[in-house]
């Protein structure tokens, strides 16, 4: 079984890129940003879809030092919880950057504080809070194992190619997690390429997703390349 992000299809409207998704599998990720951010959950639930939803994250950023701007982050995300808890669809936020190294620290205090928020909002929701791992972009939180304390009390998402432009991947597979993204790339660019045209080693990945026994969703680039991941990975 897998699940396939609406990553794939970002360029079409929400709705053409599910009735695309529709005959090729029962279980979407939407990705809540550019055409595919979601208003109302009307157009979720004319599907029979299992959805989870990536929070929206080109705008928003949790750990902003600009304090109206961590909470309108945090208020962003609050709506799309509301979405979320009328399909019954976990949430997955990215843990936000700082703007200039010196801050860190600063905006590490803001993160923690939208995260507390955040997991309180989604508790009165009945929904599944989860954070991603970032990829090689200098400023963001959460990009090697060293730091999943910071959200510790939260589930986490693993997003393998972002781990492995890290070169971290191997570490991060021996943590749990409670979802995770598959796509691949060589090391070096956030490629979102099919399986097997990168260099990860997806013999222990799918060792990783047996054990946690979460479903894989496939976040590649295009939908032909969510199909040839399906077709390598045997799913």
């Amino acid at each position: 079984m897998f699940a396939v992000s609406t990553f794939c299809l970002h360029h079409e409207p929400l709705g053409i890129a599910l009735e695309k998704l529709a005959p090729i599998t029962g279980s979407v990720e939407v990705m809540d940003d550019g055409l595919h951010y979601i208003g109302t959950p009307e157009i979720l639930e004319s599907y029979s879809f299992s959805y989870s939803i990536h929070a929206p994250s080109r705008g928003v950023n949790i750990a902003s030092l600009l304090e109206p701007i961590r909470k309108a982050s945090v208020q962003v995300t609050e709506e799309c919880f509301a979405i979320a808890a009328e399909v019954g669809a976990p949430v997955i936020v990215h843990p936000g950057y700082f703007a200039w190294l010196e801050e860190r620290e600063m905006a590490e205090r803001q993160m923690l504080k939208s995260i507390a928020e955040l997991r309180a909002l989604a508790e009165e929701r009945g929904v599944e809070l989860t954070i991603e791992n970032m990829g090689n972009w200098d400023y963001f939180f959460l990009r090697t194992p060293d730091e999943l304390p910071l959200i510790e009390g939260t589930s986490f998402t693993l997003d393998i190619g972002h781990a492995h432009q890290n070169s971290c991947l191997h570490e991060f597979l021996i943590h749990p997690f409670a979802h995770i993204h598959v796509h691949d790339n060589n090391g070096t660019s956030d490629s979102h390429s099919p399986v097997g045209e990168g260099t990860i080693d997806f013999d222990a990945v799918m060792d990783a997703i047996r054990r946690e026994q979460v479903i894989p969703v496939m976040e590649v680039g295009t939908l032909e390349g969510v199909m040839e991941s399906v077709r390598v990975l045997g799913l």
